[in-house]
């Protein structure tokens, strides 16, 4: 059992006894009673999870909403840090993970931690192009300032929607029927240095739809987050951080051998260990900068050099058209193009370099230190240069992604039916460029190996007295580029059919037919030198080799029907059913260099599935709402993850023993433990074995309760099975039993050495099943005091399971602790907030932030003795502490068109939690994807409207 601090236990005990302190962060939901009084409440519209246009009221399936005005209290910055900030959300892709973590500069949903994959993101209701080649939608994309409201579907959809909509649905609606011109200026300053953000929008609303019969929206909107570097931070500003547990100091121990200036390392001709030193250290009995002493050598702190937020810019344009051709037909479009770039830096390029026996530099650096070292000369079989290029400075990425999204449509009434007609196209291209730090292989050596000396390249000379050398070899181009197009046309109508005891039923039905095409190329300095480039030999230093091409395109049709049946005027049942067809994936992009093929056009398997839903609400009484759904669902593989090429992928999170043992002729790069390259690649198999549809299944049980016109609780448990999942297998099942994997391990040309590695491949197949389980509750309370109104909110997940099995393997188990991929399932993340209205001019609010602890990843770290020195190495099992935040909020209403708004963001200045996590990149004492690095942050926004 995890210990609880003071404050974390005093916060659980405080949800516990009271709804608390609330904003109104997600929409109190109103009961049916309630909408029946209503005057406005006969108007039906759309809810998302629905084909049935019906009366806005609660029903079967949870759906959570935050209007505009909640979205403005939240202080978000963007659409992604809206979403993340929702307990219900949990697995997605943060900003942080650019930097060298594997996020390749996209922010994504994930509902309940089961994947961006499976969380399906939807505009005014329409799919938007993911960022690759499957489904999962960059959150960067959607302008802010044009969001009117959110609408979060926390239960499967897939037979509405499609395969991808297992775990959800988030719907962002757009603004619709502005009049008015409205600029919006937003300003963060963290209290510390490093990380301000500013953004602004401008909308303009011409005509009013129900009064002109037209109106046309045109809104833009620019954003800019600028970085924050580890240096500012003193929790993550050094791979060393000292810590305390249990009462003993320790010390975390990220260095890496590849240093600047250069280790010599030597292999000895009579096997004995390999001999590492720093020839600048023995000369100067100093080390140099961003480096730490460690008996003779100086090992590069590769944390101190890295970010901690990227920077990132954002330009967005919405513009929507809708035009009543009578009172029952309405035409619209909508147009969003966007483009979002970000770039992250880490650590500059490392590289170790064949040291030759006879030449300079090992004459110069490292003979007249044997006898030092204690190393006989006639002993010495091979040196090497273990280097980190830190003067070409520190490695950046710059990710760029363009969105361009058009719908045009009708939808009105006839013939007593409710129809929406549409026509969808959207593209999202996708960049990653070189922009410093990382080097043309070729251009390296070349100033290695330079004649005269004087003008070449010295590895063992102290940083910052080459980078004019190096700076022909620095690249500044594109890396890889991605777009992904999709097509959509839909037909849906829904319309009463035949009477019952609680109403009329109604029959909603609909056809889509959906094209999705994928291209992928890298360019020739990112192609490397492998078996299918045997005349390229360049490659980038500091990343890995790309691989081949990918012109992928697949065609799926669906068709659903839903019937609503109000058994009584307090039971109604919900039916829905969906056929899906999709083809085998074309690729013409199937062909090496010399033009042989190098795999069949079609590759993968087709596939069709029938999927169900069931579900019903229950209204025992006017104040208590049960409901409950059960349904199916599948999802087909993404188009990389069957037509990708094996290509080298980095490298392990963690570090291994050697799997292989000499005289083995794989084990070419046994160190000891360390971290081993990775080759991944897709499946283009077809038959049984190639891969095959996932399958899910999932349930919901919940109530929703007003015992009070002015209290709302609702509480539904959740559960999604899934089989058939397509997975590699982990690295750390694949190098814990080397012997059961043995065919796993091979050896592959890595360029930057100029020679053969070890590496593992690790391929995807249907093995893999999963189960998520857990209970989403939210209340709400309103009330006047005696100084103005108070409305309270608390919304929560507890998490019951996020299991992951895999053949022959132990149950990953994710709940609470950090696992075998690296990642962290909290048991509970809630939400506690208030808002008081003291007068029609001010509002003020407060919300409370928390997340429970788990179990640290087992790392090694170093023992520190009383006076400061370190001592021995030793396996540590630890907690991370819960993380708890305050954010407060004043609002103030100027004059009716003019609204300020100032805030505070982590109120208290906490710093995030000690984690001795081994992914996510570079950064070392903290997790970046759970925690926020600015600290205390003030913002203002302005809002005026004409």
């Amino acid at each position: 059992m995890l210990k609880e601090t003071v404050l974390s236990r005093s916060v659980r005990i405080m949800f516990a006894g009271s709804l608390g302190l609330a904003m109104s962060i997600s929409a109190p939901y109103a009961m049916a009673q309630e909408a029946a009084n209503s005057a406005t409440s006969t108007q039906r519209v759309e809810i998302t999870g629905s084909s049935i246009k019906r009366i806005n009221q609660e029903t079967a399936l949870p759906v959570q909403t935050l209007s505009r005005s909640d979205i403005e209290k939240s202080g978000a910055n963007s659409v992604a840090d809206l979403v993340a900030a929702l307990p219900s959300m949990q697995g997605f892709a943060t900003a942080n993970q650019t930097i060298n973590g594997g996020g390749g500069g996209i922010q994504t949903a994930s509902i309940h931690n089961i994947g961006a994959s499976y969380t399906l993101v939807l505009l005014n209701g329409h799919r938007l192009a993911s960022y690759g080649s499957g489904s999962a939608v960059n959150l960067s994309s959607i302008p802010m300032s044009a969001v009117e409201r959110v609408e979060i579907l926390t239960d499967g959809a897939s037979t509405l929607y499609g395969s991808d909509a297992i775990a959800g649905v988030v719907n962002f609606i757009l603004r619709k029927n502005q009049t008015d011109f409205s600029v919006d200026l937003t300003y963060n300053q963290p209290q510390h240095s490093g990380g301000k953000s500013y953004n602004f929008g401008i909308s303009k609303g011409f005509g009013d739809l129900e009064k002109d019969g037209y109106n046309v929206l045109l809104a833009y909107s620019h954003d800019e987050q600028k970085e924050l570097n580890a240096s500012q931070r003193p929790f993550a500003d050094t791979g060393v951080r000292k810590f305390s547990q249990n009462g003993k100091n320790y010390a975390t121990w990220s260095l890496s051998d590849n240093s600047s200036p250069a280790i010599a390392q030597l292999k000895m001709k009579d096997g004995s260990d390999p001999v590492m030193f720093s020839p600048d250290l023995l000369k100067n009995g100093k080390c140099g900068p961003n480096t730490f002493q460690v008996e003779s050598r100086c090992r590069f702190d590769f944390a101190s050099t890295v970010q901690l937020v990227p920077e990132s810019k954002r330009d967005s344009f919405f513009g929507s058209v809708n035009y009543k051709l009578n009172s029952d037909t309405n035409l619209f479009a909508e147009a969003v193009v966007s483009k979002f770039t970000q770039t992250g830096r880490y650590a500059p390029a490392a590289q170790p370099l064949a040291l030759p026996l006879s030449s300079p530099l090992y004459s110069k650096y490292v003979a007249p230190y044997l006898g030092q070292m204690g190393v006989d000369p006639a002993n010495v079989d091979s040196a090497l240069m273990r280097l980190r290029i830190s003067d070409a400075g520190g490695r950046n990425t710059a990710y760029g992604t363009e969105a361009q999204h058009l719908v045009f449509g009708v939808d009105g009434n006839a013939f007593g039916m409710d129809y929406n007609a549409s026509y969808t196209h959207s593209i999202s291209k996708r960049s990653r460029d070189f922009a410093g730090g990382f080097l043309s292989k070729d251009k390296f050596y070349a100033i290695v190996d330079a004649v005269p000396p004087a003008s070449s390249y010295d590895p063992f000379a102290p940083a910052g007295s080459s980078g004019a050398i190096l700076a022909p070899a620095v690249l500044h181009e594109n890396w890889s580029s991605s777009q992904n197009t999709l097509d959509v046309l839909s037909l849906r109508g829904s319309r009463e059919l035949f009477t019952l005891p609680g109403g009329k039923a109604q029959l909603g039905l609909g056809t889509d037919f959906t094209r999705q095409g994928y291209d992928y190329h890298t360019t020739p300095i990112g192609m490397g030198n492998n078996a299918l480039q045997p005349n390229y030999t360049d490659a980038p230093l500091g990343d890995s080799p790309g691989d081949l091409p990918i012109a992928a395109s697949r065609n799926n049709w669906g068709a659903f029907a839903e019937l609503l049946m109000p058994i009584s005027k307090r039971f109604d049942v919900t039916a829905a059913l969906r056929y899906d067809s999709y083809t085998a994936i074309k690729n013409t992009a199937n062909f090496d260099p010399a033009g042989k093929p190098i795999a069949a056009e079609t590759q993968g398997n087709k596939a069709d599935k029938l999927t169900y839903k069931l579900s019903a609400a229950l209204r025992p009484i006017d104040s208590l709402l049960l409901r409950g759904s059960y349904g199916t669902g599948f999802k087909m593989a993404d188009m990389s993850t069957i037509t990708s090429p094996l290509t080298h992928s980095g490298n392990t999170g963690a570090q291994y023993d050697c799997p292989v043992k000499a005289p083995d002729p794989r084990a070419v790069n046994c160190l000891g433990k360390t971290q081993y390259d990775i080759l991944t690649g897709g499946n283009r198999l077809s038959g049984e074995n190639g891969l095959k549809a996932e399958e899910s299944k999932q349930a919901t049980l919940g109530f929703r309760i007003e015992p009070l016109s002015s209290l709302s609780i609702g509480l539904d448990w959740w559960d999604v099975k899934m089989s058939n999942q397509i997975a590699s297998l982990p690295e750390a099942v694949v190098f814990g039993n080397p012997a059961k994997y043995d065919n796993l391990f091979s050896t592959f040309y890595e360029a930057g050495q100029g020679g053969n590695i070890l590496v593992a491949t690790l391929p995807s197949f249907n093995i893999a099943s999963a189960q998520y389980q857990g209970i989403d509750w939210d209340a709400s309370f309103k009330t006047a005091t005696p100084i103005g109104k108070l409305s309270m909110n608390w919304t929560g997940t507890y998490l019951l399971k996020s299991d992951y099995d895999l053949p022959g393997n132990p149950t990953v188990q994710s709940v609470g602790r950090y696992d075998e991929f690296n990642n962290v399932a909290f048991r509970v993340i809630t939400r506690l907030a208030t808002t008081l209205t003291t007068s029609e001019m001010f509002s003020h609010s407060m919300m409370i932030n928390y997340k429970s602890g788990y179990h640290d990843h087992q790392a090694s770290v170093r023992e520190v003795n009383a006076d400061g020195s370190f001592g021995n190495f030793v396996d540590l099992d630890r907690d991370v502490a819960s993380y708890t935040t305050f954010d407060w909020q004043t609002r103030a209403q100027i004059k009716k068109n003019i609204t300020l708004t100032f805030g505070i963001k982590n109120l208290f200045d906490r710093n995030p939690p000690l984690s001795l996590k081994d992914g996510n990149g570079d950064q070392v004492g903290y997790d970046g994807r759970y925690a926020d690095a600015m600290g205390r942050t003030f913002y203002m926004t302005g809002s005026m409207k004409f």
